[in-house]
C-alpha cells in the first residue's frame, strides 16, 4: 500500500525506520526489535491516526498486546520486560513504518487504555490550574517565597560554598596550572564534593568534568578558561542584586536553584510553533541517566532544550521523536537566554518533517548573540542548511578532519568517533545537519537528506 494516499490516514504520518530504532533503550532491544517485525508472528494488528497496536506470538503459548499511542508517544506491552519500549513495541513500529500494519478499528482493550490516558492527563492538567489558582505570583520563580526560613539557611550555605569554592580556585591558579596535569581525579571530586554539601549542586559536575581537561590537547588554555568562567560565576552570584532580572535567573540556575516545573508551566514564557525534533543524545553520570531533545520552531526558529531524567529501573521521556514536527505550546524556563523548556499543550499528533535550518554564518551569528547574554553556555543546537562534508587539507579521513561546509565556503569541524554513516548519507551531495556545538567543534545527532530522509546518527 502506498504511503502517500489519503485511503490510510495514519500511513502518511508513519515514521521512518531511523526514527523507530532512535527510541530503542539499547542496542541489544534495537536488534531484538528485527528478530520480531515479522508479519508472521503478529496477529489482530491495526492502527488509526493515534494508535498502532497488535498481539505478538511469544515463546510457547504466550501471546503478547502491544500498543503505541502516537500522539505521546507512549507505550504499552504485557510482556515482563522493563525495557520501555520493548523489543515487541519496536517490532510493532517497525511493521507499522514498513507499511505492513493496515487502517482499523480499535480493539477492545486498545480503546481502554486509550481512554484511561486521555482520563489521567485531564486530571493532571486540572490539578496543574488549580495549583497555578492557588498559587497566584507570590513567591514565582525559584519558590523562595514558599518556607522563608528553610530559603534563608540554603542561600546561607550557597553563599558559604561559593566562598569557598571562589578560594580553591584561586589557589589552583596561585599554585600554577602544571600541577593540574598529575593532579588525581580526587582534587576535582572533593571540589564538587563540596558544593554538593552547600547544595550548590548546579556548579559540582562543571569542577568535576575538569578533571578530564589536563588530558587533552592544549589543555592549560581550557583549564585556564574554564576556571575563569566559575569564577566570573561567583562573583556574578555575589552581586546577583545588582544584575537585570533576566541573568540573575541564569546565575541562580546555573548555582543549582531550580525552578519547579509546576511554576515553568503557569508562569513561564509560552511560545506557540510547529517544532521540529532535531536531535536527541543521552549521557549517563552515577546513577543518573539525562536525555536533551534539541527543537527549533519553524515559524520562529527559535531553539528549544526538552530535558528528561531517569534513574535505574525508570525510563526517559520518549515522547519527542527525531525527525518529527509537533504543534505544540512550550513553557520556557526564565534566564537571559531562555533555552530550556517544557512542553506545555499540543495540538495534534506528531508529523515526520525535515526541519529548516541556516548557514553556518547564521549559527555562528546567533550562537554569538546568546553567548553574550549567556557566557556559560557549554552548548548550543545547530541546524545547518544544504551543507557538504570536506577534509582538512592535506588531513586524513578521521572524524577529526571532517567539516560541514555550506555554500559560502564557511564551515565547522565535526567531533563525532564513526562518521561513515553520515558520509554514506550525503555521497558528496547536500543534506541538512543537526547537533550540538561546543568549543572544539559541531556533534552530529541527526541528518536528513532529499530521498534518504531523517538519518539518526
Amino acid at each position: 500500500m502506498s504511503g502517500g494516499t489519503d485511503s490510510f490516514g495514519c500511513v502518511s504520518e508513519r515514521w521512518s525506520r531511523d526514527q523507530v530504532l532512535g527510541l530503542a533503550p539499547d542496542a541489544a532491544s534495537a536488534k531484538a526489535a528485527g528478530s520480531v517485525a515479522k508479519p508472521a508472528k503478529w496477529g489482530g494488528t491495526g492502527c488509526d491516526d493515534e494508535a498502532v497496536w497488535g498481539e505478538c506470538q511469544g515463546s510457547g503459548k504466550s501471546v503478547y498486546r502491544a500498543g503505541v499511542d502516537l500522539t505521546e508517544p507512549a507505550f504499552r506491552c504485557s510482556c515482563p520486560s522493563r525495557k520501555i519500549p520493548c523489543k515487541h513495541v519496536l517490532g510493532l513500529l517497525l511493521l507499522w513504518a514498513a507499511g505492513s500494519v493496515e487502517d482499523g478499528p480499535r480493539a477492545g482493550w486498545v480503546a481502554e487504555w486509550l481512554a484511561e490516558r486521555r482520563e489521567r492527563a485531564g486530571r493532571a492538567a486540572r490539578r496543574r490550574a488549580a495549583a497555578a489558582g492557588e498559587s497566584g505570583d507570590e513567591g514565582a520563580g525559584d519558590g523562595r517565597g514558599k518556607d522563608p526560613k528553610t530559603a534563608e539557611r540554603r542561600e546561607r550555605r550557597v553563599e558559604d560554598g561559593l566562598a569557598e569554592l571562589d578560594r580553591w580556585l584561586r589557589d589552583q591558579v596561585a599554585h600554577g596550572l602544571a600541577q593540574a596535569e598529575k593532579a588525581p581525579y580526587r582534587l576535582w571530586d572533593d571540589a564538587a564534593r563540596r558544593l554538593v554539601d552547600a547544595q550548590a549542586g548546579g556548579l559540582a559536575g562543571p569542577v568535576k568534568g575538569l578533571a578530564a581537561i589536563p588530558r587533552t590537547p592544549g589543555w592549560p588554555d581550557r583549564l585556564l578558561e574554564e576556571y575563569a568562567l566559575l569564577r566570573l560565576l561567583v562573583r556574578a552570584h555575589r552581586r546577583r542584586d545588582e544584575l537585570p532580572q533576566g541573568l540573575r535567573e541564569t546565575v541562580r540556575s546555573r548555582v543549582g536553584f531550580t525552578v519547579p516545573q509546576d511554576e515553568v508551566v503557569s508562569g513561564g514564557e509560552r511560545v506557540r510553533d510547529h517544532w521540529c525534533v532535531t536531535g536527541s543524545r543521552d549521557t549517563a553520570q552515577d546513577l543518573l541517566t539525562t536525555r536533551r531533545v534539541w527543537l527549533r520552531g519553524r515559524r520562529t526558529g527559535r531553539p528549544a532544550l526538552v530535558l528528561s531524567f531517569s534513574a535505574p529501573g525508570t525510563s526517559l521521556d520518549a515522547s519527542l521523536i527525531v525527525g518529527t514536527e509537533v504543534d505544540a505550546e512550550l513553557a520556557f524556563y526564565p534566564g537571559a537566554q531562555p533555552l530550556r523548556a517544557l512542553v506545555a499543550e499540543r495540538s495534534g499528533a506528531a508529523v515526520p518533517a525535515a526541519p529548516g535550518g541556516t548557514s553556518v554564518q547564521e549559527f555562528l551569528d546567533e550562537h554569538a548573540a546568546a553567548l553574550a547574554r549567556d557566557p556559560w553556555l557549554d552548548r548550543w543546537p545547530a541546524t545547518l542548511e544544504n551543507v557538504r562534508l570536506a577534509r582538512a587539507e592535506g588531513g586524513g579521513l578521521y572524524a577529526t578532519d571532517l567539516y560541514a561546509t555550506d555554500e559560502a565556503g564557511d564551515a565547522l569541524p565535526l567531533r563525532m568517533a564513526d562518521p561513515w554513516r553520515l558520509l554514506a548519507l550525503s555521497g558528496g551531495g547536500p543534506v541538512t545537519l543537526a547537533g550540538e556545538w561546543r568549543p572544539r567543534g559541531l556533534r552530529p545527532l541527526a541528518a536528513w537528506h532529499e530521498t534518504e530522509g531523517t538519518v539518526i546518527l
